[in-house]
């Protein structure tokens, strides 16, 4: 058995969700892990650290859907699992590259029964499948945030693939949102504001209170429809999938998508003005009042007990 692994990077960085997409593979064998990027060297150095890894290919080249694809045709019948991260790349590639091979994918693992044997959620997430893949080559994407990183220490070789990957899609432009906070999708505490935060401008308050808790901030979907978070901040069945320690959810009533998004957190805290709210009842602790009171105080009280980051 040996696996193929789409590493997820950014900007020139790789992503900490390679590290668990590594240890979840692992499971079904050997891992290569495959690099698409104009500047592969330094990602593919980091993605050789990981433990696990036998080795990382790199492919010089724009990593946009199509590249990537062509990519992965061009290794594909070497290998047994072809596995991508059940992010906004992974569900873009892993459809195109199941209809160039004729293979039914299978999404949103976030459980390994056996080699064949795959759990994913359903119905956003009220429930769970068991899924037997009898095809030959499994194509598979993991929800990062289900899985634990991988250890780090080895020293994988890197090997360059000289391959054809053009494409015709032309890459224009790369709009982008520069923030000092922890992965969304990995990080330990999250930080959620809702619409009823009622501008960007009260979404720095969200932000304050993420600095000092060193915190990924998140959103809604009616947030960012709104035009008050960016894009990718989006939390829920069609944004991010989060499983922190701690989620705190300021101003969020708990529409379905959302609480489909964060069924893996821990630890639920809710500040609320409403107390059915559907989130404030499944949470483990809430206050309810006005978020623009207890955020402020909250703030205030954790710097004084010296957690400010």
């Amino acid at each position: 058995m040996s696996v193929l692994l789409l590493a997820d990077h950014d900007n020139g960085v790789l992503s900490p969700a390679t590290a668990r997409l590594v240890a979840a593979s692992s499971a079904l064998g050997v891992v290569d892990i495959l690099v698409v990027a104009e500047n592969p060297a330094s990602i593919a150095a980091e993605a050789a650290k990981i433990a696990g890894v036998q080795k990382v290919i790199t492919v010089t080249a724009t990593p946009i859907a199509e590249t990537i694809t062509n990519s992965l045709e061009n290794l594909a019948q070497r290998y047994r699992n072809v596995v991508a991260s059940a992010s906004s790349v992974g569900k873009d590639v892993i459809p195109r590259l199941a209809a160039k091979l004729d293979i039914q994918p299978v999404t949103d693992v976030v459980e390994i029964l056996s080699p064949n044997r795959f759990t994913r959620p359903i119905y956003a997430g009220n429930a769970l499948e068991t899924v037997e893949d009898p095809q030959a080559t499994h194509l598979l994407t993991f929800r990062a945030s289900a899985f634990r990183p991988a250890a780090s220490g080895n020293t994988a070789p890197v090997e360059s693939l000289d391959i054809s990957v053009t494409s015709a899609a032309k890459f224009l432009a790369a709009h982008r949102t520069d923030s000092d906070t922890p992965d969304l999708a990995t990080a330990q505490i999250v930080i959620g504001g809702g619409v009823s935060v009622g501008s960007a401008e009260g979404f720095q308050l969200i932000e304050k209170l993420g600095k000092t808790l060193g915190a990924a901030v998140g959103a809604t979907r009616a947030a960012v429809d709104a035009g008050y978070a960016p894009n990718d901040w989006q939390i829920g069945q069609t944004g991010k999938i989060i499983a922190p320690d701690l989620y705190i959810a300021i101003g969020i009533s708990g529409a379905l998508q959302h609480l489909a998004g964060i069924q893996g957190a821990k630890k639920i805290f809710a500040i609320n003005s409403d107390p059915e709210a559907p989130l404030v009842k499944i949470a483990d602790v809430a206050l309810i009042g006005d978020l623009f009171e207890i955020v402020p105080q909250l703030v205030t009280e954790l710097e004084r007990l010296g957690l400010k980051r």
